[in-house]
């Protein structure tokens, strides 16, 4: 299914064009969530010539129905598109009133730029009568075209032994990480734009309709001068664990209030905080997460660094990871591993009972000691644990160690 087509190109597939059309095909409603600009838009025109109403809430007109009068809008034996749902969240009860009436599947499709499920004035999370979907930006793979994300399944399909066959079947198409960093993964400056001016334009527009549109139907915010600055820092922390006491140090805003913005943008998508591993899943709420974006494009913009770092290519690697995670009708969980004593592995895929550590170097040639703390990983989760990933810039892909595969990063994602 192609669900984004550029102006005069061919259309570009997606990761989760399958995952939606089985779920239309089982689920009274499929919400679609994620960033704005992702393409979930562009998703839902593409669904509206197969016999779907489509219909945007971008349109002030439609607005202004759904707030008077949303049956009309939801009425009617005909399958709906709401796009940008978000903009009336009033208009899900007369979503839920019409399924209780006559639940059939594919009935509605939603989407939105903001998680539904995470905004205080959504009070009907559609429970038992929706499916929900994350559309990240782009990976990698979707956009040279290949509408896929890295080879997650086929690693966890694999015995470990049979992994560096695997990722050497992989093609060989070595790119600079930097650049695909720079680049982020929102369709327009990934796929339509070449040069780092054009980009820079299209970014400081996104930055600022964010700001002065999307983020006001979030929630009230008068000090834009504060958030700004707080979402800088926040980009200069990549990889970090939170700690919003010094975030709000340094930006000279308390507590509280960095709590709230960094709710504001993880609703929105802009911000992801990754948990830590444990395995009880309990101790996972209250230990610190680690700061990451949704678009490394983005936070190098509004960090306004010159270089990508190291952090920044844990970032495209999660990026990945959480579009892969969020396509998938099987759950998997992606966490990061600490340990009291400073011993850290970057990712931890647990899916199917088992558990994938991947570790993340910025180096072209890894040593034995970069694969210290995987292997720490695998002493303390036993047979649980697969062997360890250890991503690194380089060409050479081998076993490290015994249990550590070292490969480049362009062979996985």
């Amino acid at each position: 299914m192609i669900i984004m087509r550029a102006m005069d190109a061919a259309p570009i597939p997606r990761l989760v064009a399958q995952s939606l059309a089985d779920r239309l095909r089982v689920m009274p409603a499929v919400v679609v969530t994620g960033a704005r600009q992702t393409g979930k838009s562009t998703l839902a025109q593409a669904l509206a010539p197969g016999g779907r109403r489509y219909v945007s809430l971008d349109d002030l007109d439609v607005v202004d129905a759904a707030r008077r009068d949303p049956e009309v809008l939801v009425g009617g034996d005909q399958p709906v598109t709401l796009d940008e749902v978000q903009r009336e969240p009033g208009l899900l009860r007369a979503v839920k009133r019409a399924i209780d009436r006559h639940r059939r599947p594919g009935q509605f499709l939603l989407t939105g730029s903001a998680n539904l499920l995470l905004m205080r004035q959504v009070s009907e999370s559609l429970a038992g009568r929706a499916s929900y979907l994350t559309l990240w930006p782009m990976t990698r793979r979707e956009q040279r075209g290949l509408g896929r994300c890295g080879i997650w399944d086929e690693l966890l399909a694999t015995p470990d032994e049979d992994w560096l066959d695997l990722v050497a079947a992989q093609p060989d198409d070595a790119e600079n990480w930097q650049d695909l960093a720079r680049r982020g993964g929102f369709p327009t400056p990934a796929v339509h734009m070449r040069t780092a001016h054009e980009r820079a334009v299209w970014f400081d527009g996104y930055v600022r309709t964010y700001l002065e549109r999307d983020l006001q139907e979030l929630s009230s915010i008068a000090a834009l001068p504060d958030f700004r600055r707080l979402m800088r820092a926040a980009c200069l922390r990549v990889g970090q664990l939170v700690n919003q006491t010094e975030l709000g140090r340094d930006v000279a805003l308390p507590q509280p209030t960095v709590h709230r913005y960094l709710n504001l943008l993880e609703t929105s998508y802009l911000l992801v905080r990754l948990p830590a591993y444990a395995v009880n899943r309990t101790k996972r709420l209250i230990k610190s997460p680690k700061l990451y974006w949704g678009d490394t494009g983005v936070a190098l913009h509004l960090g306004q660094g010159d270089e990508p770092s190291g952090a920044h290519l844990e970032n495209l690697v999660l990026a990945d990871l959480l579009a892969w995670r969020d396509a998938r009708l099987d759950r998997a969980e992606v966490c990061y591993w600490r340990t009291a004593t400073g011993e850290e592995v970057d990712f931890v895929i647990e899916a199917g009972g088992r558990l994938l550590p991947i570790e993340v170097k910025g180096a072209a040639r890894p040593r034995l000691g970069d694969a210290a703390h995987l292997r720490s990983f695998r002493n303390e989760y036993g047979r649980k644990a697969r062997a360890g990933l250890l991503l690194h810039t380089g060409s050479k892909l081998e076993w490290l160690a015994p249990d550590v595969l070292a490969a480049p990063w362009w062979r996985v994602l």
